[in-house]
């Protein structure tokens, strides 16, 4: 009985499915079932889809509005963040595209230490007399305090009271021997002194330029790396500020 079925088996018959005619060869080849259950289930799942948001649509609110529909864009099949007119200006764009992160470093430090060169000489002075003074003296009595002189107190010149910083006593003030100084001298060093000054602020911006481009060219080259996970964009960047990311942590191996 073994034996028969061994045999039976031995002669059954192949069965193969057929193959596309020579005159449909054109066509590609001929679809099989496995092929079509494929394409078929493909078709009813995007039938499904169209189905619910032909509902929604019918359901939505005329009136519902949100601003991530106009800025945002389908980029690749995938939704991506409009980028900001006002991210960037002219002359962050204009380094970005024609010098590399370490000419920007290099800037940066060189008017770094221009800065605190003139720091060093100008010692802030102004910044310091326009602080309010809290200093306390204590009397020993009312009429004492009546009379009270604060030059006399502090030992120095009445013009020079309300100087925070370079206050001789009266004693120096004998000592040094000061040349006459006309008006229009005194009218150049003040010029001197205010270009100093412009001069001094005009560098902590660039200073601040700088750092901003150097933040936003590092940004840009931790995103052009490959990761798992994207990092998600959690503050679009400015003029004055590069945009915030926030990174999955990923393990180093």
């Amino acid at each position: 009985m073994s034996s028969w079925k061994k045999a039976s088996k031995t002669n059954q018959r192949t069965h193969r499915e057929r193959h596309q005619p020579e005159s449909r060869q054109h066509l590609g080849l001929l679809e099989k079932k496995k092929d079509y259950k494929v394409r078929s289930k493909n078709a009813q799942n995007k039938e499904k889809t169209l189905k619910i948001l032909r509902k929604k649509a019918l359901d939505r609110n005329p009136d519902e509005f949100y601003h991530h529909m106009i800025r945002s864009k389908v980029q690749d099949d995938e939704h991506r963040e409009n980028e900001q007119p006002d991210e960037h200006t002219g002359e962050q764009i204009a380094l970005m595209q024609t010098q590399d992160i370490k000419y920007i470093r290099m800037k940066r430090t060189i008017e770094t230490r221009k800065i605190d060169r003139l720091q060093s000489q100008l010692h802030m002075i102004d910044v310091a007399n326009e602080v309010p003074n809290k200093h306390i003296f204590f009397v020993d009595d009312e009429e004492e305090a009546k009379h009270f002189d604060l030059a006399k107190r502090l030992d120095t010149h009445p013009s020079l009271v309300a100087r925070k910083s370079n206050r001789p006593r009266m004693q120096d003030l004998d000592k040094l021997n000061i040349p006459d100084i006309s008006e229009e001298n005194l009218r150049e060093l003040e010029k001197k002194r205010e270009a100093a000054y412009k001069e001094l602020q005009t560098r902590i911006d660039r200073e601040k330029e700088l750092s901003v481009i150097e933040q936003k060219m590092e940004l840009k080259r931790l995103l052009r790396q490959k990761r798992e996970l994207k990092p998600k964009k959690i503050k679009p960047g400015t003029k004055t500020s590069a945009p915030v990311y926030k990174f999955a942590y990923e393990r180093k191996r």
